[in-house]
């Protein structure tokens, strides 16, 4: 989907991702966008951001504009290892690594494998653990209601859903919905959303429990303290095990806190970055 005027499409993993990629320097910034969503959902965040570093928003495969193979796994370890390829194919070394839902997922197994090329690790209102999935995801799991969400999975229905992960509901205007919607219009990103939720396995993330505990990067948690869809345990559990580890809590941030809160977003990821105090964040 062409959100923005500045997307492309890059080759890579032998599949077609589209992106916005503008900026230079040395520090590249990688947006991961969660399931209900593609790169779109940063369109409000980026203004904001300081423009001194690589922006780089991409949409995962399956999702937005990038190709929507079924015969692959979208797993969030089969994502994360993609995700490799990409930004060697894009020739970034170093980056900061920022996920939101289960785009955190992808951010958190990347950056336990692959430390050496993560400056910092920023999730915002993301999955982690076992905590997850959770509804409606669960339901578009089980075959049969799978089968009936094929038939019923309307922009009636993604409205409910984006509705409901917003804090200011008058944010869902049609514009908004037209952008939530967009993939699932046709049968092949129905397709595609279903398979995505399919091959999510919250192993993907238990296996990797251990491994934060010893992650020596700087890490924050941005929280949106109205999201329904996923508990806050995610987020304290994430500050206990992580070293470290700062939380900044946003109270009028819902799940889609991008389109909530995006200036208080894109602030505390900048000071982030610079290795400032982030303002309100606890340790």
């Amino acid at each position: 989907m062409v959100w923005h005027p500045e997307m492309k499409s890059v080759t890579a993993t032998g599949h077609r991702y589209a992106l916005l990629d503008r900026g230079d320097g040395d520090e590249a910034v990688i947006l991961i966008h969660g399931i209900t969503t593609y790169s779109f959902i940063w369109r409000q965040v980026l203004p904001f951001l300081m423009t001194d570093r690589r922006l780089v928003a991409f949409d995962l495969l399956g999702c937005g504009g990038s190709d929507m193979p079924l015969d692959v796994g979208y797993s969030l370890a089969e994502h994360a290892e993609r995700l490799l390829l990409l930004v060697q194919q894009l020739g970034i070394k170093r980056l900061h690594l920022v996920g939101h839902d289960v785009g955190g997922g992808i951010a958190q197994i990347f950056a336990v494998r692959y430390p050496e090329m993560v400056i910092d690790l920023s999730l915002i209102n993301s999955v982690a653990y076992d905590y997850w999935p959770v509804q409606p995801i669960t339901t578009m799991r089980t075959p049969i209601l799978r089968h009936f969400a094929m038939a019923t999975l309307d922009i009636g229905a993604f409205g409910m859903i984006v509705r409901r992960g917003l804090y200011h509901k008058d944010r869902l205007d049609p514009e908004l919905l037209e952008l939530f919607s967009a993939p699932v219009r046709s049968s092949i990103g129905r397709k595609a959303f279903l398979h995505f939720a399919r091959c999510l396995d919250n192993r993907n993330l238990t296996e990797i429990a251990d491994d934060l505990c010893n992650l020596k990067i700087p890490v924050l948690l941005l929280r949106g303290e109205a999201d329904v869809y996923l508990s806050e345990e995610i987020s304290l559990r994430l500050k206990r095990d992580i070293p470290g580890c700062r939380l900044l809590k946003i109270p009028t941030g819902g799940h889609y806190i991008q389109e909530d809160e995006p200036e208080k977003i894109a602030v505390a990821l900048d000071c982030f970055w610079r290795g400032d105090v982030v303002a309100g964040a606890v340790a």
